[in-house]
């Protein structure tokens, strides 16, 4: 029964959005373990875990930040950990991998391709910052490349082989199907794939309902009955992707990361929100969301107990 379960993962913080955009964005070692804690107590089955410079709110993709609130987590919660190796669009492929490589978690993310990222449109609509960072961040994707070559993502994969990590695949575009379709044709992934289509990040496909058609129907194709499918829309496309990959059939992603908002106009005030309304549009199709016990054994996970945390 478990097999027919839609889990839904939230990602509670990210690298996207700054602190000045929303006063709900999970910023200290202790508000993201709180913000993990309350989305898996809404029916987050998966918490997705970047780090944050508690000071200014920077991305922090040291193993140290995150040692800073792994620990509270698993104490605090059963959900499944994934941890990201996307980091932030300007940082390597070697700085992003340190916390998977340390922490050994159920679950990291991999981006299954480089990609033109584009954040600066944002600046049309915040105005004000209160972080010198923020704005040139944001700014600098109007020239950067979010780099994830072939390379990058063996390097990925190879350094986590060994420790049983299953990964969550993002994938922004249809050639990135066909990346993973590479890797897998090759033996460096094993099903079941947990495949994450991502949709309204400029750099990416659309969010239009015939985007999300044709990205599960190139998925069916390439993978057929070896991966699970998850979605995860940008911005105000959050719920409406989430809704119709729900009655499609898929799983879900939601939380500060992808999204700050909760209704036209209006901020979240909680990851732990969003959780519960995705919870109600899943509930509402007369489908039942996964726990976490149950995501482990639909996505084949190693268990809470065999992490370094």
């Amino acid at each position: 029964m478990a097999l027919n379960k839609v889990i839904i993962t939230c990602a509670v913080t990210g690298a996207i959005h700054t602190p000045s955009m929303s006063p709900y964005l999970p910023v200290t070692p202790a508000e993201i373990a709180e913000a993990a804690v309350g989305a898996a107590e809404a029916g987050a089955a998966i918490v997705h875990l970047h780090a944050r410079d508690p000071e200014d709110g920077r991305p922090d993709q040291t193993p140290e930040a995150f040692g800073k609130f792994l620990p509270q987590i698993k104490q605090a919660t059963n959900a499944v950990v994934n941890l990201t190796t996307g980091g932030a669009p300007w940082m390597r492929v070697q700085e992003r991998v340190l916390p998977a490589q340390t922490f050994k978690p159920e679950v990291a993310s991999l981006n299954m391709g480089s990609m033109n990222f584009g954040l600066y449109p944002m600046l049309n609509r915040f105005k004000e910052f209160k972080h010198e960072w923020e704005p040139k961040a944001i700014e600098a994707s109007r020239d950067n490349v979010f780099r994830n070559s072939y390379a990058d993502i063996e390097f990925v994969l190879e350094t986590l082989y060994d420790s049983g990590t299953r990964f969550e695949f993002e994938c922004y575009d249809t050639s990135h199907l066909y990346n993973l379709a590479h890797f897998l044709e090759r033996g460096l992934v094993k099903p079941p794939l947990f495949v994450q289509t991502v949709f309204g990040i400029l750099g990416g496909t659309g969010a239009h309902p015939e985007d999300v058609m044709h990205m599960k129907r190139t998925a069916d194709r390439l993978f057929g009955k070896n991966y699970k499918w998850s979605v995860l829309g940008a911005g105000r496309n959050q719920m409406a992707v989430a809704a119709q990959a729900a009655a499609m059939g898929g799983n879900v992603r939601v939380g500060l990361e992808d999204s700050l908002w909760i209704g036209p106009g209006k901020l979240a005030q909680s990851n732990a929100d969003q959780v519960r309304k995705a919870r109600q549009i899943i509930e509402g199709l007369g489908l039942e969301i996964a726990t976490p016990d149950e995501a482990r054994e639909i996505l084949e996970l190693k268990g809470g107990d065999k992490v370094a945390f």
